[in-house]
């Protein structure tokens, strides 16, 4: 509603009073008229307001033209209106009971909405909302309490809403209150620390090492970086060595013995067959091809004649003593 003045003119012939008026809504202004003294000796009459003299059947009201005189009346844009024009014309509607706000009621406003001072309510509870806070939710009105209970988020480690002025820790869809943003272990609160999130729950980073981080297999501590793994299992690189010289074997070529790895050389030493011919270990890493015949064995390009030197593989031969010969060398031997 736009600022205006009440007044009120009488006319009085022997002396002029100035009266202060309050209403719930503004302060008002009532004026009584009176005669001047040369008017009166003319025998006239006049209506003192808006600090401008009147003829008492001048001062009309702007919108219907009756008389203000002895009447109470409201200055808008400069004009004076009588009540219940200025009602009629101006005055806004109260949301909840759909009457019009007269000039002696209070109006409420909130955004571009109007109520009476007693129809000011909470939508859920009927509370009277006049100097109290409140919340607006899809053209309604709520107590503090209502529109907490129905619409204000809540933290999601209590469960409880976040009170006007409350600090809030947000992370993707998640918030919580400062003090219950805290890691799900140790309970500690996180606050600007880092932290990891798994399974929708908060942890710090200590914690969180402790319980899930990859640990090597051979010395339990945890690995930040540059691990290798083998058979599934996670190793630090300097951890992954023969298990016979200790040599570290990532990046190199290896091989296992009772689920231990060891380096090709140790592996040889100790485990593997030897060949009949060069007496060298036969390891078979990388895919190296051996002949077996009963209990001799042979590196693939170790098999070959004693004679002639001619490759058997894939050929018949003939055993002499510790030696192999192709047919044709075994038969100028017996001749």
């Amino acid at each position: 509603m736009a600022d205006v003045e009440i007044m009120q003119t009488m006319t009085e012939v022997k002396k002029t009073k100035k009266v202060k008026k309050t209403s719930k809504r503004r302060e008002s202004e009532v004026q009584i008229s009176e005669v001047d003294a040369t008017n009166e000796e003319r025998g006239g009459e006049y209506t003192k307001a808006m600090d401008k003299d009147w003829h008492s059947g001048h001062f009309c009201c702007w919108q219907c033209d009756e008389s203000l005189t002895g009447q109470r009346y409201v200055i808008r844009d400069d004009h004076p209106y009588c009540i219940k024009c200025y009602e009629n014309v101006f005055a806004n509607t109260c949301e909840e009971c759909n009457k019009i706000i007269g000039i002696d009621s209070k109006d409420l406003s909130y955004k571009d909405k109007h109520w009476h001072e007693a129809c000011f309510l909470c939508f859920k509870c009927n509370l009277n909302l006049v100097d109290k806070q409140f919340g607006a939710k899809a053209d309604k009105i709520y107590c503090g309490n209502c529109y907490d209970a129905q619409f204000a988020s809540r933290c999601d480690g209590c469960g409880e809403v976040f009170r006007a002025g409350t600090k809030k820790m947000e992370y993707k869809t998640r918030q919580w209150h400062e003090n219950c943003f805290c890691c799900c272990v140790c309970k500690m609160a996180i606050g600007t620390k880092s932290f990891i999130p798994r399974e929708q729950e908060i942890y710090c980073a200590g914690c969180y090492e402790e319980k899930f981080a990859t640990r090597c297999i051979k010395c339990n501590k945890v690995i930040t970086s540059g691990g290798v793994t083998y058979k599934n299992e996670p190793w630090h690189r300097e951890c992954f060595t023969c298990t016979h010289c200790n040599i570290t074997l990532a990046g190199q070529r290896f091989t296992s013995r009772d689920e231990k790895p060891y380096c090709a050389e140790c592996f040889g030493e100790l485990f593997a067959k030897r060949c009949t011919s060069c007496v060298k270990p036969i390891t078979g890493i990388g895919g190296t091809r051996f002949i077996s015949f009963e209990d001799r064995h042979w590196h693939h390009d170790c098999f070959v004649c004693a004679s002639c030197k001619a490759s058997l593989v894939g050929r018949g031969f003939i055993t002499d003593g510790p030696d192999i010969l192709c047919p044709d060398c075994a038969k100028q031997k017996l001749m």
